[in-house]
């Protein structure tokens, strides 16, 4: 039996049994029917993960990719968050191939702004922090998918002063004409983060772009309030 399969097999049984029909509904309804829900809450769900993966030994990075994929084959949503949860456990594992390989598929199927801001912060953030992919990210920036673009000016997230602040500013340039909701909002996200520790580059960069998305402005004026 491969890791994943056995993965698999020890937490289908163990989410199915918290099937919460309402939460379902909800769920389903809040995240504009991009897939089906179990109804499993956050916390149980996690909890089931990190004990499952505890019970196995350590997957190598193909096994954590291949495992990841599986599950993004599965129907219900939690499932697709289970694989995040794994992602985020086992990170340690992954190599530099990982985000390309593996993530970029992840990114770019079932994609809504869950699983998607998810791997952003399970894989994208800390593998580039250690591998740098810096080409594969300018790919993702130059793409047409949304979700791409998306991750390539949030893959800096929450590392503070030690963001690339003109390379993330560079990204921000470069979409700053968007109308696609989600690549504004990452965009005011991106400058949100920055004025907290550089709020001058911030200052300027909306003074530059005064035709900048109003959600874009928004967020990065309640980072300025703060810093």
């Amino acid at each position: 039996m491969t890791y994943g399969s056995e993965f698999i097999s020890l937490l289908q049984p163990q989410l199915a049994a918290l099937r919460n029909r309402s939460k379902a509904i909800g769920a389903q309804h809040y995240m504009k029917d991009v897939a089906p829900f179990l109804g499993v809450q956050t916390p149980d769900r996690r909890n089931i993960v990190n004990k499952i993966a505890k019970e196995l030994k350590i997957p190598s990075s193909a096994e954590l990719g291949k495992t990841a994929r599986a599950l993004w084959r599965l129907d219900e949503r939690e499932f697709q968050y289970a694989a995040n949860d794994l992602i985020s456990i086992h990170v340690a594992s992954a190599d530099s191939q990982f985000l390309e390989e593996h993530v970029e598929f992840l990114i770019t199927h079932k994609s809504w702004w869950d699983t998607v801001d998810g791997l952003g912060s399970s894989a994208v953030s800390p593998l580039t922090d250690k591998f740098g992919c810096e080409k594969l990210i300018e790919k993702w920036n130059k793409s047409s998918n949304i979700w791409l673009i998306r991750s390539a000016i949030q893959h800096q997230r929450g590392r503070r002063f030690e963001t690339d602040n003109k390379l993330i500013l560079q990204y921000c340039h470069e979409h700053a004409d968007s109308q696609e909701f989600f690549i504004v909002k990452a965009i005011g996200w991106a400058l949100r983060d920055m004025a907290k520790v550089s709020p001058r580059d911030v200052r300027d960069f909306l003074k530059e772009h005064p035709d900048l998305g109003r959600v874009a402005v928004r967020e990065a004026e309640l980072g300025l309030g703060r810093s």
